[in-house]
Order: C-alpha cells, then sequence, then structure tokens
C-alpha cells in the first residue's frame, strides 16, 4: 500500500523507529502520521470554548481559580480599606489658629478639608491597588508552584499507568504521604493492579500447564504413527491415513509448542545478558539456510552490530519468527531482506519480505493470536498463526516497540526496536 508520490502509508506510531521503503538504497528515516481528525462536532461558539478548554491544563486551571480567589478577595479588602479610611478621615476634626485666614471662614476650611480627604483617599486607593496587582502576581506564580505539588502524585499515578502493560503488572505505585484523596486513588489503584495481576499469572500457567499436557499424548500418537507407517506388512492405504495423520499431528505439536512459547514470552524475563541483534540475526539465518535455500527465494542481509540486554533464547526466537514468517507468505521468486544496525541510539532489526498485497488495516490484526492475514487463516496448514504474537510479546517483555507497514508492491517490512544495552526501562513499555 503506497500514498500518492510513491510513499509508503505510514502505519507506525509517531515517533517510533523506522527504515525507509525498499529503493531508498536500505538508510533509515522516521515515519510520521498525521493526527486523526476528531469526530467530534461542534458550532464555533461551544466548539472555541471546548477547545480552550482542552488546552488549558488542571495546574494551570488550578492557578487561574487561585488567582481569581486572591484578586476577588484583594478587591474586596482594598474596598473595605477605603470605606474605613473614609469613615475615620470623616470624623476628624480640624483646628485653626486664630490668626488664620480659615478662622472666621467655616465654608472654606470644610472646604480644604474635604479637599484634604479626597487626597489621602486616592493616594490609599492608588497605592493599595498597586500593591494588590504586586502581591496577586506573586500569589499567582505561588499558586503555580504549589498546584504543581499538589498535583504531583497524580503525575507519578500517571506515568507508571502509561507504562504497565501485562508483563509488567508486578509494579506498585505504593504512594506515600498523608491519608487524602489521592493516597486512596493510588491504594485503589494498586489493588486494581494486584488483582490484574493474578489473573494474568494464572491465565499464563493456565496455558503453560495445558499446553504441556497436550505434549505427551500428541508425542505418543506420533511414534505409533512412525511404527504402523514402518510396517513392512503396511498396506498402501494405512501408509497414505498414517502421513495425513501425521502431518495434522504434526501441526498440532508445533502449535503447542507456539502456546508454550508466547506463555514463556510473556512472563518477566529471567535472564539478561548482552546480546548482539547482528550476531543472532547471522545465527538464525544459518540455522535456516537449508529452508531458504529450499524455498528459492533471494536473500539479502545488512546485519550490523546493535547490543541489547535480554534474554539471548527469546531473542533469537524473535528474530526466527520474523524470517519463518517470510519465508511462509511469500511469492515464488520472491526476496527477503534482514537489517540491523542502530539508529539514534535504538538497536533495531527489520525483516522484509515480498508477498501478496496486505491491506493497511490488517497490519495490527496480524500480531493476535490465530491470524494468518487476508481470506480464510483458520485452515492455513503453514503455521499456527502465533509467529508475529511471540514477536509481539518478546518486544514488550523486552521494553521495545514493534512497527510494520506493507511494502510497496506486495509484502510486508516488520521493524523492532529495543532498548540499548545498559538503559534502564520497563518492560511492557510499547
Amino acid at each position: 500500500m503506497t500514498a500518492p508520490g510513491g510513499e509508503h502509508a505510514s502505519a507506525v506510531p509517531p515517533g517510533e523507529v523506522a527504515p525507509t521503503p525498499p529503493g531508498d538504497t536500505g538508510t533509515w528515516r522516521r515515519l510520521t502520521t498525521p493526527p486523526a481528525p476528531s469526530a467530534k462536532q461542534q458550532g464555533p461558539v461551544t466548539g472555541g470554548m471546548d477547545r480552550l478548554t482542552d488546552n488549558i491544563s488542571l495546574r494551570s486551571r488550578l492557578t487561574l481559580i487561585y488567582g481569581m480567589l486572591f484578586f476577588a478577595a484583594g478587591s474586596l479588602l482594598v474596598l473595605l480599606n477605603y470605606v474605613i479610611v473614609a469613615a475615620l478621615l470623616d470624623n476628624l476634626t480640624f483646628t485653626v489658629a486664630p490668626d488664620s485666614p480659615y478662622f472666621d471662614d467655616p465654608a472654606a476650611l470644610e472646604e480644604v478639608k474635604n479637599t484634604y480627604i479626597e487626597t489621602v483617599l486616592a493616594e490609599v486607593t492608588r497605592f493599595s491597588v498597586l500593591a494588590l496587582v504586586v502581591v496577586g502576581l506573586l500569589a499567582v506564580g505561588l499558586g503555580y508552584v504549589v498546584a504543581g505539588r499538589a498535583l504531583s502524585p497524580l503525575h507519578k499515578i500517571t506515568r507508571i499507568a502509561r507504562r504497565l502493560s501485562e508483563r509488567s503488572l508486578h509494579e506498585r505505585i505504593a504512594l506515600g504521604g498523608p491519608d487524602d484523596e489521592i493516597r486512596e486513588l493510588a491504594d485503589t489503584f494498586d489493588g486494581m493492579l494486584e488483582r490484574l495481576d493474578h489473573a494474568f499469572d494464572g491465565q499464563r500457567r493456565f496455558v503453560a500447564n495445558a499446553s504441556h499436557e497436550l505434549r505427551t499424548p500428541l508425542a505418543i500418537n506420533r511414534t505409533l504413527l512412525e511404527v504402523a507407517i514402518g510396517d513392512p506388512e503396511a498396506s498402501p492405504d494405512l501408509r497414505t491415513i498414517g502421513r495425513t495423520l501425521l502431518e495434522t499431528n504434526a501441526r498440532h505439536e508445533h502449535l503447542i509448542d507456539g502456546l508454550l512459547f508466547l506463555a514463556k514470552s510473556e512472563r518477566e524475563l529471567d535472564v539478561r545478558t548482552l546480546v548482539d541483534l547482528g550476531e543472532a540475526a547471522e545465527t538464525v539465518l544459518s540455522q535456516l539456510s537449508a529452508e531458504i535455500e529450499k524455498s528459492g527465494l533471494a536473500l539479502r542481509s545488512d546485519l550490523r552490530a546493535a547490543p541489547v540486554s535480554g534474554d539471548p533464547v527469546l531473542l533469537e526466537r524473535l528474530i526466527a519468527n520474523l524470517v519463518e514468517n517470510a519465508l511462509r507468505y511469500n511469492v515464488a521468486d520472491g526476496e527477503i531482506t534482514v537489517r540491523s544496525g542502530i539508529y539514534e541510539g535504538a538497536p533495531a532489526v527489520q525483516v522484509e519480505n515480498s508477498g501478496p498485497v496486505i491491506p493497511g488495516y490488517e497490519i495490527e490484526g496480524l500480531f493476535e493470536p490465530f491470524r494468518r492475514g487476508s481470506g480464510d487463516r483458520v485452515r492455513s496448514s503453514r503455521s499456527a498463526g502465533l509467529g508475529l504474537s511471540i514477536v509481539r510479546s518478546v518486544v514488550r517483555a523486552h521494553g521495545g516497540t514493534v512497527s510494520a507497514w506493507p511494502r510497496a508492491g506486495g509484502g510486508l517490512v516488520v521493524t523492532v526496536a529495543l532498548p540499548a544495552e545498559g538503559r534502564d526501562t520497563l518492560p511492557g513499555s510499547r
């Protein structure tokens, strides 16, 4: 799927690592996705007010409220101060010396008194308003700081909630401080995480145990079928049925192995060692060389050093699943390209393959279990439909990102970026 002008229609979230499309000499570039248009229809007035409100953070709104309350209280205080000072000045008694020109002119004396009171009230009002403005601005700044301090626990809750996933539900907020409403919210969130953690852990144990229990009867069936087929006295019909059952049994064993590996990849990493994605990709290509040669597909590789910290078995399985997926869903005389290297400090590996045209809206579904692309996937005998699901689980366990988009002319491009070796990351981030 391509956009006008030959550019790829990006299915990559903004900011994720992505290489250039084929034909651009294999260099890397960043793909961006325009923001989705809002589905909310609003009138000009309400829409403008809502946009204005949406663009103001809670901290700014609290600061605005603090400032408005301060200026309202300050204005009331200035008004009360004016009334009190005016009353005090009005009760003052003016006395003049006998030789003063105002001694025998009460009207002129009253006029002088009124002028004096007005001058004093004007000066008091001017300095009061000036003090209100200066102190009000200081209060707004202090309110902004206080609002930030008050909202800091909510920021902590938000940060943890954003990076949590099924593989990092063991983390807790464990908020300290006074037993207030925010502490109650954090404790409630911790309780929910505890219940989810137990639920997902029980689900993973069930899948692993059930898969393990199913392997034994399948192994017994395979042995019995191989013995029956190998019997010299077996009839041709029996051999045909036996080979068909062996193929079915092999698909079931492959499915069970995939479920076991999927359950393992969804757990927390028990082992973290230094792994070079380039070396891992080279090992995988060596192991699959016979299958690649048998397929008749053209293989191109550009493997450079890409050190990460993780489980070497899981990372090799990740790359192997990408390559096997490229082998299975390809076309005659097609090609596979495997790249690894560093992009903006992030170790990355990419597998690109030719193949049938894949609609962009089907990309996300390919990473779900038992999904194999467009058409009838359930009866496909080429795979169990767990390859890309395992890839996504392994990537999440290592705190990386996986992105995919249709290749120009048909096929798929899948890019995996993992945190650099030694960088502190939280498993489950995507």
